[in-house]
Parts: C-alpha cells; sequence; structure tokens
C-alpha cells in the first residue's frame, strides 16, 4: 500500500501529448510510483484508489485524475484498477452510536432513526481524523470500480467535459443542474 497525496489541482492534460507528462512534475509521479510507464506490466499496485473531497474541487481533482488515466493509461481503467473511495458527507450520531452518511438520503435516514442525533457536515478529507477515518475504510469500504461502458467514445466525452468547449460546457451543466431546495 502507498499514498501519494497531490499538491493542488493536477494539470489537465485532455488533447496533450506525452511529453507533457513528462515536463509535469505531479503527473510524472504518479506515473513512475504506480511503475506503468511502459506498460501494466510494472504495476506496483493492483488498486488505483482515488480519494477526493465530495465537493466540486474534489470532483474536478477526481475527473482531472481520470482524464490523465484514460488519456496516458487507458489500460489502467479498462482492466479494473481503478477505483473511487467513496467519502462519508455526513457523521450523524447520539450518545451510543455513530452512523457515516454518504448522502442525504441516509443522513435523513439517520436523523429518523437515532434519538437526539447530532449531526456534522465532513467540508473535505483534512477535517477527519484519523482515528475516525479507520471507521470507514475497513470491511464496509464503498469503493466504486471505473468502468467503460464504450471504447469508442472516450475520446468523445472526455473532449466534452475536459476539451476547450466552455460555453457548451456551462450551458449543459446549468441546464442539467438538480439542487435540492430546502
Amino acid at each position: 500500500q502507498a499514498i501519494f497525496s497531490l499538491k493542488g489541482k493536477p494539470l489537465n492534460c485532455f488533447g496533450l501529448k506525452r511529453d507533457a507528462l513528462y515536463r509535469n512534475t505531479e503527473l510524472y509521479n504518479i506515473m513512475r510510483a504506480l511503475g506503468v510507464e511502459d506498460g501494466l506490466d510494472g504495476l506496483r499496485y493492483n488498486k488505483v484508489v482515488i480519494a477526493t473531497d465530495a465537493d466540486v474541487d474534489g470532483m474536478h481533482i477526481r475527473n482531472l485524475l481520470l482524464t490523465y488515466f484514460l488519456h496516458y493509461f487507458e489500460e489502467l481503467v479498462t482492466h479494473g484498477h481503478v477505483y473511487i473511495f467513496e467519502t462519508p458527507l455526513f457523521r450523524v450520531r447520539n450518545k451510543k452510536e455513530t452512523r457515516y452518511c454518504y448522502s442525504e438520503a441516509e443522513r435523513d435516514e439517520a436523523l429518523e432513526s437515532l434519538r437526539g442525533p447530532e449531526v456534522t457536515r465532513f467540508k473535505g478529507l483534512g477535517e477527519i481524523s484519523p482515528k475516525e477515518f479507520k471507521q470507514f475504510i475497513g470491511e464496509g469500504i464503498r469503493l466504486v470500480p471505473v468502468t467503460v461502458h464504450n471504447l469508442s467514445e472516450i475520446n468523445q466525452t472526455l473532449s466534452f467535459y475536459m476539451g476547450k468547449n466552455t460555453p457548451e460546457r456551462r450551458d449543459f451543466i446549468v441546464n442539467n443542474l438538480i439542487s435540492d431546495l430546502v
């Protein structure tokens, strides 16, 4: 096992040639740490787990890393080595029980079933103590495998989400944004 922590957001490498990978310290170091420069034969870890905050910036970092893997190391994804680590959004607890909730629905269910609960909204991985962190990385860890359903659509999808089509992407987000109004 190993942990590779990023310093800020990685480079959006969509549309860049492989030499960009060698010029970018973060992306180069990820490649070297995984041992995938020449293919999967040198892969050092069976699972590559992306763990980001459960917020907009975390989702952006997740997309940047997935773009990196799909652009330069597609086999890493298509052979089932890349996973997303789901982190809880809420902790609901009372004096007897603590529940980690990964959605607002889970939070609401926990609030209904526990007597006199308090709710904590996690803002990011950095605010979760190591003692608490181990509570949701054990047996009940939520790892979602990254799967590709249609290889021929990868480039088109990456182009839309990570390319230079800012107005179309903005319109798509605005038109498809779902917000909960309380």
